[in-house]
């Protein structure tokens, strides 16, 4: 049997929701960080499919972009802010994909340019758990998915230039379907930056959010989350 990558997305995400269940890791009342993308998707639906045959009740969601937002209230998932009382700044766990897993479980996430709330909210969630397939399981991270990186449009020079110094390449990230460049739910850039050879994500993550203009990096490296990672023949591997 050998399934497509749209399958493996789908088969990540139902073996990470249930799981977690099963495990008691997502439970009824739970604060739960959902994210965005074409994996991220799939765990959403998977969730509100187990609201409604009753096995979650008073689920409060916080959405990572407006994307999320607006499938959680055409499935009926109840959407809040970190700020609200209910929410109180803090939740449960995150469920989210991800561009590029190494390892370590290191990540590259902001494909689709939500990677300021995607990490604030990880950053702020007691567990952090993430579904992918297996074109995101790579050796290393900084060569083949761009690293997306959100700025300031004012800085976008600078930043560019202190970014090279870096040793990164850096290309705006341009709209589709529209004019001009991608613009983010907060207003900002994305610029996509590769380098050369593999970097140090860490370390990498650190030095590219000193420069300022920088408001965040796709790199995630002070969270380790639990992946779910689906294979072309049918299996998840759980790392």
């Amino acid at each position: 049997m050998c399934i497509s990558k749209d399958e493996q997305k789908i088969l990540a995400a139902t073996t990470a929701v249930d799981s977690l269940i099963k495990e008691g890791k997502i439970f009824s009342g739970m604060k739960i960080g959902l994210g965005t993308g074409s994996t991220a998707m799939p765990a959403v639906k998977r969730l509100a499919q187990r609201i409604e045959d009753g096995t979650l009740k008073d689920i409060k969601a916080v959405a990572t972009s407006f994307q999320t937002t607006l499938a959680c209230e055409e499935l009926g998932i109840p959407v809040y802010t970190l700020n609200d009382k209910a929410i109180n700044g803090s939740l449960d766990l995150a469920i989210d994909g991800a561009d590029e897993i190494d390892p370590d479980n290191n990540l590259i996430k902001g494909g689709g340019a939500a990677l300021l709330r995607e990490k604030i909210i990880a950053y702020n969630s007691a567990r952090f758990a993430i579904v992918a397939d297996s074109s995101k399981d790579v050796k290393s991270l900084g060569t083949g998915f761009a690293l997306p990186v959100e700025i300031i449009a004012e800085a976008r020079v600078p930043v560019i230039k202190a970014l090279e110094k870096l040793g990164a390449e850096c290309v705006l990230r341009e709209g589709v379907k529209k004019a001009g460049p991608v613009i983010t739910d907060n207003g900002n850039l994305i610029l996509d930056c590769k380098w050369k050879s593999p970097v140090n994500p860490q370390e990498m993550e650190e030095k590219i959010d000193r420069i300022i203009g920088v408001v965040e990096c796709g790199f995630f490296t002070k969270i380790k989350p639990e992946v779910f990672i689906a294979k072309s023949d049918g299996t998840v591997e759980r790392r």
